[in-house]
């Protein structure tokens, strides 16, 4: 069902492109529309941009669109001016096929023939390092893949801000790849075989060149580090404030020390005060002690002499003249043993009493003082015999007694002692076997006899054991004073003189003889005259006898020792 409405007559004002496309065409006297004549207009602009544009460019005749690798993409479009900071607005309006592709133009802003891809040398930054410098790494700051690359800088900058930026570039995180100079285009591959050979040759020649720019990089920052000023400076700063702290931490140390050396100072003089007044203490205790005992000695004295004049105004209470002088010795030993106490009670005793029993008195004192010195004297007897006892146990413990032991097998025990150290194999053995075949009393000794005499003389006081000592040193010259000679010879070099150096052989001595023994071998030219000289203090006819000696001791050494082996394996 339809409804009619009915018309309404509206008045419009004629407006749009529409309405100023009727005007246009009224005016020129034309019936074409609006949009016939905006393609032609289009088409005029076209022709001559295109009649232009060959005009200002006649390079563009010249070029072969098959070798499109080898050409200027920006010249190509006109922007050979502002290349790579070209915007896609201004690359739209100059369409070309390279560079309207992002991944494409990325690829061919990478290998720019314009770019200038040298590194100063250190050579060429030493005058002028900022003017060198800086357009490089600006130039070089366009493959960033991050914004705000920092600036060199100048001499003014800080600390932070030049760290900041070699920070930067040491880290320098580049976009700049090598894909428009792959040799082979997989595209042109014929079977997937060949376009995964293509696309491995061209990883590897990519990556090639990538470590060859990364590396232009690190030399350009590598060079860059290490001329410039203000790397210098910062270090001899640096430099100069850690001499600034060692010097502080020196002069904080010195004067630590001289703090405690201080201290130390005014200890020792409170130590040396503190010590000087007890020493002023102790001296005058001393003094006082002293006093004491010369006013004690002098009581003493005047007691004593008190004594002595009343017993001789009494005439030693006897007539007769042997007992006077047998009472004077006695008295004599009461003023020698009697306290100064006991002789003032004495004297008083004898003040106050008769002379028969001033005599008692002094008899009964006699007495008493007789009979302390006999008692003192057993005692001293009795510790006397306890000694004697003890010195013959301990001797007649070491295998016989000492009547076993005369002196020439003492003396050839010490020595065999001192022969066979320990740590010798079999040590009581050897030293008993040695002493069997040197000994001159023909006493046939044990390693356990050996042995017991030996614990008896550590036991020994060390004045008899120098006195042993002594002794042996006493034969040893008595036997070795003169030297046989024969009747016609003359001196041989190893014995010359009549007489030996009769000083013992020293440990250092010792030790210096056998490393020149060392030192100047059997070939030697002159050797024993090296070795006197080696050894201060001896001569060349020492140093040769004592080698002698030495030999001797170390045959007789092996002998006794191999006896020992000997007798062991007769008893296996």
């Amino acid at each position: 069902m339809f409804l009619l409405i009915a018309s309404v007559l509206c008045q419009v004002e004629p407006v749009g492109r529409w309405f100023e496309a009727f005007i246009k065409r009224r005016n020129i006297n034309v019936s074409a529309s609006f949009q016939e004549l905006e393609d032609e207009k289009e088409l005029s602009e076209e022709s001559g941009d295109e009649e232009l544009q060959l005009e200002e460019f006649p390079m563009l005749k010249t070029l072969d669109p098959k070798d499109w690798k080898n050409q200027d993409h920006y010249a190509v479009l006109g922007l050979g001016n502002i290349r790579y900071r070209a915007t896609q607005k201004q690359i739209k309006a100059a369409p070309y096929e390279i560079l309207s592709d992002p991944v494409k133009r990325r690829a061919f802003n990478s290998i720019d023939p314009t770019f200038d891809n040298s590194v100063p040398s250190k050579s060429e930054a030493k005058e002028n390092f900022f003017e060198v410098f800086s357009p490089v790494f600006e130039r070089n700051a366009r493959w960033s893949n991050k914004k705000n690359v920092p600036k060199l800088g100048d001499m003014n900058s800080s600390f932070e801000e030049v760290d900041a930026f070699y920070s930067f570039w040491y880290n320098f995180d580049s976009w700049r790849e090598f894909s428009y100079l792959d040799e082979e285009e997989k595209e042109k591959a014929e079977c997937r075989d060949e376009r995964r050979w293509i696309e491995k040759q061209n990883r590897a020649a990519r990556a090639l060149r990538k470590k060859e720019e990364m590396n232009r990089i690190r030399t350009l920052v590598d060079n860059a580090y290490s001329c410039d000023p203000r790397i210098k400076k910062f270090k001899e700063e640096e430099k100069a404030k850690k001499e600034a702290e060692k010097k502080a931490k020196v002069e904080a140390k010195r004067k630590e020390q001289e703090a405690k050396e201080k201290q130390r100072q005014a200890e020792l003089e409170a130590a040396r005060l503190a010590k000087e007044k007890e020493e002023e203490e102790v001296r005058q205790q001393a003094l006082v002690a002293k006093k004491e005992k010369e006013i004690q000695k002098k009581a003493i004295k005047k007691e004593r002499q008190k004594l002595r004049t009343t017993c001789k105004n009494w005439n030693y209470f006897s007539d007769n003249e042997a007992d006077c002088v047998k009472m004077m010795e006695e008295v004599e030993k009461l003023c020698d043993r009697l306290e100064l106490a006991s002789l003032q009670c004495l004297n008083e005793a004898l003040t106050s009493t008769t002379r028969e029993g001033g005599k008692a008195a002094v008899v009964k004192q006699i007495e008493e003082v007789n009979e302390q010195i006999r008692r003192e004297k057993e005692e001293a007897e009795a510790r006397m015999r306890q000694a004697t006892k003890s010195s013959e146990k301990s001797s007649t413990g070491g295998g016989g007694g000492s009547k076993n032991w005369p002196e020439d097998d003492l003396q050839l025990l010490i020595k065999a002692v001192n022969l066979f150290p320990a740590g010798t194999n079999s040590r009581w053995e050897v030293i008993a076997n040695y002493m069997n075949l040197h000994s001159t009393t023909g006493i046939k000794r044990t390693a356990k006899d050996v042995i017991n005499k030996a614990k008896s003389l550590q036991k020994l006081d060390p004045h008899q054991k120098d006195d042993i000592n002594k002794k042996a040193f006493d034969k040893f010259k008595k036997e070795h004073g003169v030297v046989p000679q024969m009747d016609s010879a003359a001196p041989s070099e190893r014995f010359e003189g009549s007489s030996l150096d009769s000083s013992p052989w020293t440990t250092e001595e010792q030790k210096l003889l056998e490393q020149a023994l060392k030192t100047y071998p059997v070939n030697t030219p002159e050797r024993w005259e090296k070795i006197a000289a080696a050894v201060p203090g001896r001569s060349k006819k020492d140093c040769m006898k004592r080698y002698k000696e030495l030999v001797e001791m170390v045959k007789a050494k092996k002998a006794a020792q191999e006896q020992v082996m000997n007798a062991t394996k007769v008893k296996k």
